[in-house]
């Protein structure tokens, strides 16, 4: 071969491979019958659903001292997988008593009946539109999970997620339910000030507009739950269950007592708060240390 053209090559071989990252990420085919779970991937102006994997290790029974909201939320679900009329719903209250857990189990219970999640970012719902476009054809039923959604003062984005949730919602086909899961609410922050301007007319109290246009985002939801701080009681209990999960696979044989309430009750009193997040990481360290104290 001449010379020349093998340098021509391995030049160009030489500037493809450095364009090749600027490039756009190849967009998967996705087969819904084997994915469960996909995240919507902004790309540019676009986007497309990246799938993914995720292990189908928590169930309901996992969720301890929630009963109401898991049976509400359950209840709602049921009624979309089976086509009925359901609800948007958002999960709110405190940090680590499972919102997200509670959606995610709902997802391995009733997989096998078709239903399918796929995550979306608060900063990419505005992308809501095309997300309902590519499922409304398709015959599995879809969760479109938001975590986290909430705003921060000064922050203007929430009018703009109204009108997007308006159009998107109500125009939605029957196969797309949207799930959010927020610390807030009303979403967004509410302050002393958005009360002050109370007008009387005719007799009768109207309050600020500032305080209507606030919660209007959070009324796009007709389902409400509310997850509210653990007792020293239910966090004990939440402990127990996950020592006695990661245990038996184990062999690990134990006993619940005095001691291990008071080292549970010390390990939350330490981080500052006593949820479901902080139950599951005190069983890991405690069945972790006594497996390592046995060898």
């Amino acid at each position: 071969m001449d010379a020349r053209l093998i340098a021509f090559l391995d030049r160009a071989e030489s500037v493809l491979a450095r364009l090749e990252p600027l490039l756009p990420a190849q967009r998967p085919n996705i087969d819904w019958g084997h994915t469960l779970a996909a995240r919507w991937q902004r790309d540019g102006r676009s986007g497309y659903l990246m799938p993914l994997e995720v292990s189908l290790d928590i169930r309901l029974s996992d969720l301890i001292g929630v009963d109401q909201q898991r049976d509400q939320l359950g209840r709602n679900t049921h009624q979309f997988i089976n086509g009925l009329p359901a609800n948007h719903a958002l999960l709110w209250g405190s940090r680590g008593t499972g919102k997200s857990s509670l959606v995610r189990a709902l997802l391995a219970e009733h997989a096998g009946q078709g239903l399918r999640l796929i995550e979306i970012e608060r900063d990419h719902l505005a992308d809501l539109p095309r997300v309902v476009e590519q499922l409304q054809k398709l015959e599995q039923r879809f969760i479109l999970f938001c975590d986290d959604l909430s705003f921060e003062a000064g922050e203007g984005d929430y009018r703009v997620l109204k009108s997007v949730l308006d159009g998107s919602l109500e125009q939605a086909p029957d196969n797309v339910l949207l799930y959010a899961t927020s610390n807030r609410r009303h979403l967004v922050p509410e302050k002393q000030s958005d009360n002050e301007n109370w007008k009387m007319v005719d007799g009768e109290l109207h309050p600020n507009e500032a305080v209507e246009d606030k919660i209007a985002l959070s009324d796009r939801f007709g389902l409400w739950l509310s997850f509210y701080p653990f007792s020293q009681e239910h966090f004990l209990n939440v402990v127990e269950h996950w020592i006695g999960q990661l245990a038996r696979p184990a062999g690990l044989r134990w006993q619940r007592d005095e001691a291990l309430d008071i080292l549970a009750v010390r390990w939350a009193t330490g981080r500052g708060n006593r949820n479901g997040r902080c139950a599951y990481q005190f069983a890991r360290y405690w069945v972790g240390l006594q497996l390592l104290e046995q060898k």
